[in-house]
Order: structure tokens, then C-alpha cells, then sequence
């Protein structure tokens, strides 16, 4: 479909290899800094042979215990994985998962200076997993809004990482750390440096991002925020979307149908998928959000960080788990893509 105007819908072009080689080349020189909710995820693996004989419930004899840093954190790694330099600002706890969670981080060259110490506990998942099926999940957690002097010192971590940054990501979970003065605080720190701002939202301050870059909710939690269907056929409804929110650019993913990336003057962009096998999504918006902030950093365009973003997902849904995602995976994905 041509694009109109103002308001109107086109298939774009893949971004060439020159092209995409030269923003992956660039992004290693650039640091990006994620803030919000970053989280341990703890995998309990093992096999059912019986069921209990205290309640009707799969008895799972643990095999193997593994660790992965999940929310903001699991950002962090992608961006790490990227080439780019990273710093997190993220609540953590003096608790058994806060240690674990630094260290993990200090494996992935983040010295973890710009980590705040609340006294909460750190947000643990717990997944138990039997065959690779999952049995039951539980959370340790308290996701209260953060107390007005934990905010502050939140926001003075992320001013003074802001000074230094090519670009600012919002990674909200619900867990109480972005709250409204922590996210307009630090979009104003990010304006004023020129810096483009990602943003991976939730409900709970849904509204409180005006001023970003690239606004990246799921269609449902948009639609679910408006209080109405979103109608991509017909975008001359959007205009009122963006009034709403304030932003520049939506980013929608849209699952085997892949991106939509809307802007304020009403043109669509489609982006379709390029994963060739689906294993497992959990984790593929945080690998999107990375290698957006990464691209953006490094003089994308928007829509070309879509492309490059795109790519990174249809790389990490073929893994299992949260994983990370390389340039060269990138680049690999490109070629079969392109063959």
C-alpha cells in the first residue's frame, strides 16, 4: 500500500548488509542505561516419578538449580552481548538473590556501582520444571511503590548515568521502582542531553512516559491501557493514541505477525517476522528493547532499529529460555533471511 501523507500503512525494505553491519559496528562504542525492575530467575529442572502421598500433587526431584538474570538485568546482558557498555540502575536487596544477582551481573563487565540497596527483598522467580514442562512458579517479591528517599536515590543514580549515556531504556515490570517522579525525572536528565529514550511499559504508570522515543508495549497491554481495540488498518484513529501518551514513536509487537512500528504523523511500518523456529518467547521483548536502545544509540534510524531488533528476537525465540543474542547471530540471521 503507498503511503499517504499523513496517515497511511507501507511494507518497508530490509535495512542492506552494509547498512546493518556499519549500526552493529557502531553500538560497541556506545553506552546504554536500562532502569527499572531487574529480577532473578531461578530454574528448578528434575523428573515426576510419584505423586505425593500428603496432597494430590507431581513429587519433582530437583536435578539441577540454574540462575538467570531476568527484567532490567536481563536487558543489561543483551545490551552487554551487543558490544555496547551498560549500566543498570535497579533496586536490589541484602539477600542471598541480591548477591547472586551482582555477581551475575559482574560476569557480563557491569560493576554494579549503580545498584541501590533497599531494604526489600530482591525479586525472585522460581520456576520448577519437570521434562521441560513447568510445574509451578512461585515469586518472592514486594512490589510496593518504592518509598520516597529510595526514589530519590534512584533517580540520582540514573541522573548521574545519564551524563554519560548515548541513550536511556525504561524497563517496567510492575515491581515498584518506576515510579512517576523516578520516570519524569529522568526523561527530562535524557531530553535534555538529546538522548533517545526506549520504553518497555506496564500498566500500573502506564501514562507517566511522555517525552520518549519509542514506546514498546504488546498490543494487548495497549489496548487493554486505551480501553479500546487498536485498528492498524485504520490508522487515522491513531493521532489520538499518541495525544495520549505523548511519545514519538509505538512499537507494537505482534507475535508470527512481527512488528508494527506507528508514528506520531499516523504511517505504518510493517515488520514481518524472521524467526524461522519458535522454542520458546519468554525473554524475546527484553532482547527487542536491548538491541533498539543499541541501534538508536548508534545513529539508527528508527525504523532501521526496529529491522535490527526484529532480527534479534527471531534469533532468541529459537533458544530456550532468556537468552542473549550476538551481532554475529544477527548477521547470520540476516544472510538466511536474504538467501
Amino acid at each position: 500500500m503507498a503511503t499517504r501523507p499523513h496517515h497511511g500503512e507501507r511494507e518497508s525494505p530490509l535495512i542492506s548488509r552494509t547498512r546493518l553491519d556499519e549500526l552493529l559496528e557502531a553500538a560497541r562504542g556506545r553506552r546504554v542505561v536500562i532502569v527499572g525492575d531487574a529480577m532473578l530467575d531461578v530454574y528448578l529442572r528434575g523428573d515426576v516419578e510419584r505423586i505425593s502421598p500428603e496432597a494430590p500433587v507431581p513429587v519433582v526431584r530437583v536435578r539441577e538449580t540454574k540462575h538467570a538474570l531476568g527484567g532490567a538485568a536481563n536487558v543489561a546482558q543483551n545490551v552487554a552481548a551487543a558490544g555496547a557498555g551498560c549500566t543498570l540502575v535497579a533496586a536490589v536487596g541484602d539477600d542471598a538473590a541480591g548477591r547472586t544477582l551482582r555477581a551475575m551481573l559482574g560476569a557480563v563487565h557491569h560493576d554494579g556501582a549503580s545498584l541501590v540497596q533497599v531494604d526489600r527483598p530482591t525479586t525472585r522467580k522460581t520456576r520448577v520444571l519437570a521434562r521441560a514442562q513447568q510445574v509451578v512458579r512461585f515469586d518472592e517479591e514486594d512490589d510496593r511503590d518504592l518509598s520516597g528517599a529510595d526514589a530519590a536515590r534512584m533517580l540520582a543514580a540514573v541522573t548521574a548515568a545519564v551524563h554519560s549515556a548515548d541513550a536511556l531504556v525504561f524497563e517496567d515490570y510492575n515491581k515498584g521502582v518506576l515510579v512517576p517522579s523516578v520516570i519524569e525525572g529522568a526523561i527530562s536528565v535524557a531530553r535534555a542531553r538529546g538522548i533517545p529514550i526506549i520504553v518497555d511499559p506496564k500498566y500500573r504508570n502506564f501514562f507517566s512516559y511522555r517525552g520518549a522515543t519509542v514506546f514498546k508495549p504488546n498490543r494487548r497491554e495497549l489496548e487493554a491501557a486505551m480501553g479500546a481495540a487498536v485498528d492498524l488498518e485504520h490508522p487515522e484513529a491513531l493521532p489520538a493514541t499518541f495525544e495520549r501518551l505523548g511519545v514519538e514513536h509505538l512499537l507494537l509487537t505482534l507475535g508470527e505477525r512481527g512488528m508494527a512500528l506507528i508514528s506520531a504523523d499516523g504511517v505504518v511500518e510493517r515488520i514481518p517476522t524472521t524467526a524461522r523456529d519458535v522454542y520458546d518467547v519468554v525473554g524475546a521483548g527484553d532482547t527487542v528493547t536491548a538491541y533498539l536502545a543499541t541501534s538508536l544509540s548508534a545513529g539508527a534510524s528508527v525504523y532501521e532499529a526496529a529491522v535490527v531488533a526484529n532480527f534479534a528476537a527471531g534469533v532468541e525465540v529459537g533458544k530456550l529460555g532468556a537468552a542473549t543474542v550476538t551481532p554475529d547471530e544477527i548477521r547470520e540471521a540476516y544472510e538466511a533471511h536474504s538467501a
